[in-house]
């Protein structure tokens, strides 16, 4: 055993000299002895301090998504998306999040301190709150996913990130909005609300009483800082599984009321029964490999993990399944970590490649029973053709498949 010991010191040693002295370097020199100069390939402090830059190799990026130059020559910011090919885990950071606007948007330039936050309406007490007020009632952290209902695919994407990258997953951090309104105290009749943002179309979204009651948040934090300019800062609202368009950023003003209200952000999402809204907003049970996905290329045959990313606006992940023979046989995936509710749950699967060519498909169950459909299922649902775009309103949750060809190259297989 000693004789292992001294033999690792003398490798650790010897690895040491072999990658530059960086750590002998940095130690103090001896009196008389000159400093030796930094060497090229270490980084200054201007990244290390601060605002910490990440490393210089690190080259993954959004993109504008929806054919939609961002910002256009107006300056207005349009869909942006995050690169999932490029995720690990389930947390997205801040500056890689998705971005959403309503139909074009200038990010506002909100000074915190002079930020106020209205409920009025159907109360019993209309409240005006300022951010320091917000801050000073009890707060909660949770992790949920927000998502475009325009996320899906078609033929002529070519990545996971064309795909779906319109939508994220993150921390957040705030007050329930049922604090609030039961600080305002809610009237008997009131079944709706109507949250309103400052936008330059003063993008609005009406959401049932009994959401805003449950588990809708009212953010100031994300992924453990101040939620960015882009994503509402300084306050913006949350209201997990539900459709992106209601998760109002930069929020000003919650009235409640008596009815539904078609606000310009509603056009085009009408539920107006509230029984109905509670499952005609909310996101299916969703799921899509990232790797490997489509303009990936794998080396040779042999060993790989497939992992991907699940998501319900119907709560937890359950099980995700996957298929390497396009669909005929299915096998369940290992989940990592814990699910979370209304969240991205990361899952791996172990596959051996033989070399020859096939379809990666991924297809998630969640904790109240529901499956993600096929393209097939979706398609026959809207009375439309399988090898036709499903014309779906609202959310397509439909299933990704990805083609491997015998040369590793992988391509959308959409026909």
């Amino acid at each position: 055993m000693d004789s292992q010991k001294t033999d690792r010191r003398e490798f650790l040693k010897r690895s040491a000299a072999v990658a530059g002295g960086l750590t002998l370097g940095a130690a103090e020199p001896a009196l008389g002895q000159a400093v030796a100069p930094v060497p090229a390939n270490i980084l200054g402090t201007d990244e290390l301090v601060g605002y910490g830059d990440r490393s210089r190799f690190v080259t993954s990026e959004r993109i504008p998504h929806g054919g939609r130059a961002s910002p256009d020559t107006f300056g207005l910011d349009f869909h942006i998306a995050t690169p999932l090919q490029d995720s690990v885990g389930v947390v997205t950071p801040s500056s890689l999040h998705y971005m959403g606007t309503t139909r074009g948007s200038y990010v506002p330039d909100i000074n915190p301190a002079e930020h106020r936050l209205m409920i009025h309406g159907m109360v019993e007490r209309p409240l005006v709150f300022t951010m320091e007020e917000i801050k000073r009632l009890p707060s909660v952290t949770r992790m949920h996913f927000i998502e475009c209902a325009g996320n899906r695919s078609n033929r002529r994407h070519t990545t996971v990130q064309e795909t779906h990258g319109m939508t994220s997953n993150a921390e957040w951090t705030g007050v329930l909005l049922s604090t609030l309104l039961e600080e305002a105290g809610v009237q008997d009749d009131a079944d709706w609300i109507v949250a309103e943002g400052v936008e330059e179309v003063k993008g609005a979204s009406s959401i049932p009483m009994t959401k805003a009651m449950d588990d809708v948040l009212i953010c100031y934090g994300m992924n453990g800082e101040d939620v960015r300019p882009q994503q509402g800062f300084p306050l913006r609202m949350l209201a997990p599984g539900f459709e992106g368009i209601f998760n109002v950023k930069w929020l000003r003003r919650i009235k409640v009321v008596d009815r539904y209200y078609m606000t310009y952000n509603d056009y085009g999402h009408l539920t107006q029964d509230p029984v109905n809204a509670a499952l005609g907003y909310q996101i299916g049970p969703k799921s899509v490999i990232t790797h490997p996905s489509g303009g990936q290329q794998l080396p040779g045959k042999g060993f790989y993990e497939v992992s991907g990313l699940a998501w319900s606006g119907g709560g937890r992940v359950d099980r995700v399944e996957v298929t390497t023979d396009g669909g005929l046989t299915w096998t369940d995936a290992k989940l990592r970590g814990t699910a979370q509710p209304m969240a991205h749950t990361r899952f791996t699967f172990e596959w051996d490649w033989d070399g020859s060519a096939c379809e990666l498909q991924s297809r998630c169950i969640d904790e109240i029973g529901q499956v993600q459909p096929s393209r097939a299922q979706v398609a026959e649902f809207w009375n439309q053709p399988p090898d036709q775009p499903p014309r779906v309103r609202g959310q397509d949750n439909s299933i990704q498949p990805w083609r491997v060809d015998s040369d590793g190259s992988i391509h959308n297989a959409i026909a």
